[in-house]
């Protein structure tokens, strides 16, 4: 029940006391403040891994060719492997339940101009579905179709920057760029969240590019998405037998790690998602540990506090106090003291990281943040234990007698 007087005495203990007021709260308000910075800390390290895993297709499988490391089949060791169109369509044919997108990519440099404008880009001949493998993102005209891939068309998607760079301010859907002395249409123009080297990047049809190279059929790497409904046991499998698939068709022995190189993004994915979440519980365990300490250090200024005011409790005690009258009367000066001083380094520390933005992104720290309810659920754990710090010795002040507590020195 509301009792005025004893907020009033409350006050007057307080006003009385400001150094000791002072530091009670400045400790609570201190391990709240680190705890939800360090927690929030956490956060933007998970959001780090998730932006730099999460910028292209996770349920996808990159395949290179390497050069084997062991003779067989009557071949010899040190052969380089060549992946060719019929690769495509076999992987097509044989994995039909597993398979989602797939296309192939051939990676070159070439000197690309417009009028007076040039420089050297990455040039990618892909297929239409590459862009899902990029999480392309179209900000003018269109993306490369079948029909491109197809007719083998001298059309072309370039980067925003590139853009930028060869067009200035001008539009440049509908114009020709030099590819290498070869002339291209620009059909569309694309952004990437992924960066500024992504979006230097000009798409073509893979068909044109091995046209312009003495029409073969020829292509650097093979790139496999799986269905996401499959989730990451079965895509280890089916990456596993892709790999026996395509060494058998290669005449590469089994146990030649070096033939094919494959690299499963959902795996690598997964396991920088879980070292980001171990990094959090690290951070998050020294966030614990400074709570903790505050939790000390609150115990140790009530057990002072109710130490200093031993006479004062004898007296009332003397006066008619009941020990439960007493307790509830110290009880409520700390837990005062506690949520006061604990929602103050709270809404400090939210407010803090909410202004952070990409300041510390050289860190790898990005956006960090913190869950109002995490924020919530913390302080209100401080003000438990805040209430627990002064009732251990308020319970112990309140049963001594009062002429004993009038002796006291």
């Amino acid at each position: 029940m509301f009792s005025l007087d004893r907020w009033q005495e409350i006050f007057q203990t307080i006003s009385k006391n400001k150094l000791r007021t002072f530091l009670s709260g400045f400790t609570v308000a201190l391990g709240i403040f680190i705890f939800i910075i360090l927690f929030g800390f956490g956060n933007g390290l998970k959001n780090t891994f998730k932006e730099e895993f999460l910028e292209d297709a996770t349920n996808s499988i990159r395949i290179f060719a390497g050069k084997t490391s062991k003779p067989y089949k009557g071949f010899k060791s040190n052969r380089r492997i060549e992946f060719k169109n019929s690769d495509i369509e076999d992987i097509k044919l044989n994995f039909p339940f597993y398979l989602e997108y797939i296309t192939p990519r051939i990676n070159r440099f070439a000197l690309s101009s417009y009028k007076n404008e040039s420089n050297n880009y990455s040039t990618q001949g892909v297929a239409p579905s590459h862009q899902y493998f990029e999480k392309t993102i179209m900000m003018k005209g269109r993306y490369l179709n079948e029909n491109d891939v197809k007719n083998k068309t001298k059309n072309a998607v370039i980067g925003r920057l590139v853009a930028l760079d060869l067009f200035k301010q001008e539009d440049p859907l509908g114009k020709y760029i030099s590819l290498a002395g070869v002339a291209f249409k620009v059909i569309g123009v694309f952004q990437d969240e992924g960066g500024d080297n992504e979006e230097r990047i000009i798409f073509l049809p893979y068909t044109t590019r091995q046209l312009l190279e003495k029409s073969n059929d020829k292509i650097d790497q093979i790139l496999v998405s799986f269905k996401p409904e499959l989730g990451l046991k079965i895509a280890l499998i089916f990456e596993k037998k892709l790999r026996l698939f395509l060494k058998n068709k290669k005449s590469i022995d089994p146990t030649d790690s070096k033939g094919i190189y494959i690299r499963n993004i959902a795996q690598a994915a997964n396991q920088n998602e879980e070292f980001a979440s171990v990094l959090q519980y690290i951070v998050t365990f020294v966030g614990l540990g400074t709570l903790i300490a505050g939790i000390i250090g609150i115990s140790n200024i009530m057990v002072f506090v109710v130490k200093e005011r031993t006479k004062e409790l004898g007296v009332r005690k003397a006066l008619g106090a009941t020990p439960r009258s007493v307790i509830a009367m110290i009880l409520q000066e700390s837990i005062f003291i506690t949520a006061l001083s604990g929602s103050i380094g709270m809404l400090i520390a939210i407010v803090i990281l909410q202004n952070l933005g990409d300041t510390l992104d050289k860190f790898f720290i990005r956006n960090p943040y913190v869950d109002i309810s995490t924020a919530i659920f913390s302080t209100f754990i401080l003000i438990i234990f805040g209430a627990i710090a002064g009732y251990i010795p308020a319970k112990r002040a309140a049963s001594i007698k009062p002429i004993v507590a009038l002796r006291d020195e």
